[in-house]
């Protein structure tokens, strides 16, 4: 039984959740602009029809069809995912992970807390997003770059807290502020 007011309330909250977190980290019209994508018909539909509330409709997808159209569709259009930094290396002849721009790590950081709350509700500690992320830790699924920098801010977040986390992330925005710039 599909759920769309559910769902739409709840990536409204997540992205809502997502939108706070940028502003905190000084990217708030990334933030404003998150997972705008997530309304499309290719998304919501299924989101609706898999929808369960304590995880990704797009993983009930996965497990009934093998893999999620919604999920292909999402990657594939927002540039805070580090599947979306996959390219065809010329001189390997491979698919191979990209560096992400800071920025989008940042983004990404910032949506892993969300979803995190989100999923998590009262029970959230800041924990939750780092243990999420050692599911994919050292698999190669990301640049090691951009992973080595997700998992500081992860650490970070989980042994210092929020504040600490979006100074640290305000403060680095300066530092590197010609890379943070880079539309990738």
């Amino acid at each position: 039984m599909a759920h769309p007011i559910k769902h739409f309330v709840t990536i409204t909250r997540h992205r809502h959740k997502v939108i706070a977190n940028c502003a905190k980290s000084g990217i708030l019209w990334q933030g404003l602009r998150h997972d705008l994508s997530k309304y499309s018909p290719t998304e919501f539909i299924p989101g609706a029809r898999f929808f369960q509330g304590t995880r990704s409709p797009n993983e009930r997808e996965r497990e009934l069809y093998g893999a999620s159209l919604a999920w292909m569709h999402h990657k594939g259009r927002n540039r805070h995912h580090y599947e979306y930094w996959n390219d065809y290396n010329p001189k390997t002849k491979q698919i191979e992970n990209v560096k992400m721009p800071v920025k989008y790590v940042v983004e990404m950081f910032c949506d892993r807390v969300a979803a995190s709350k989100i999923y998590n509700g009262k029970d959230y500690k800041d924990s939750h997003p780092f243990e999420y992320f050692c599911r994919i830790r050292g698999k190669h699924r990301m640049h090691p770059e951009t992973e080595a920098l997700l998992e500081k801010l992860l650490v970070m977040l989980r042994d210092k807290g929020e504040k600490a986390t979006f100074d640290y992330i305000r403060k680095m925005k300066k530092q590197y502020a010609a890379d943070w710039n880079k539309t990738g």
